[in-house]
């Protein structure tokens, strides 16, 4: 079973967040098909995946890097490489999503997504991704503790660690050490 050191971010942070370091060294969570089963299983309520992962392993890859290469130079205040806002159009492209309407006692609107079960997932995680460059990228932090490298959107301005439970109790932890140290 893979461990998902922090979700429930924005899911452009969730996958971005696939990728942190363990031990001091980087690790893909995503590398393996079960860790890329298990993470699609924790993002079941926000994406659209079919349980054969395989078939949006290279989506979800593309859509990563993509991610990333926005997310790290913007977070510079710096323009995206070029190849990086045309990529993200292509994949929303591929799947594009239009309003379903019916009636169940009054209108019911659902927003639904054309394309393969690959083009959807990639749409839908483009588009998580479009939402978070297009606002609120400039507040999102990396951790600070010294091995994190995990992203997340503040709620709170005073927010330093992705998890107070992981790394805030291991800095907690630390600067006790240093002030009781013999």
């Amino acid at each position: 079973m893979v461990e998902f050191p922090l979700t429930g971010e924005q899911l452009a942070l969730d996958l971005l967040n696939t990728r942190p370091h363990l031990g001091g060294e980087p690790v893909d969570l995503l590398a393996t098909p079960e860790g890329l089963r298990e993470w699609l299983a924790v993002q079941s309520d926000r994406l659209s995946a079919p349980p054969d992962t395989e078939v949006v392993r290279e989506v979800v890859f593309a859509a990563r890097e993509l991610a990333a290469a926005a997310v790290a130079a913007l977070r510079q205040g710096q323009v995206p490489p070029t190849e990086v806002l045309p990529g993200l159009t292509e994949l929303q492209r591929a799947a594009p999503v239009h309003q379903e309407l019916s009636w169940d006692g009054g209108v019911v609107v659902r927003r639904v997504r054309s394309g393969s079960a690959a083009q959807r997932v990639g749409a839908e995680l483009a588009e998580a991704v479009a939402e978070l460059i297009a606002g609120p990228v400039a507040g999102v932090r990396e951790c600070e503790s010294e091995d994190c490298v995990l992203l997340f959107l503040p709620a709170h301005p005073r927010r330093r660690w992705c998890s107070a439970q992981r790394c805030g109790n291991r800095a907690r932890v630390a600067r006790y050490y240093q002030r009781h140290k013999g």
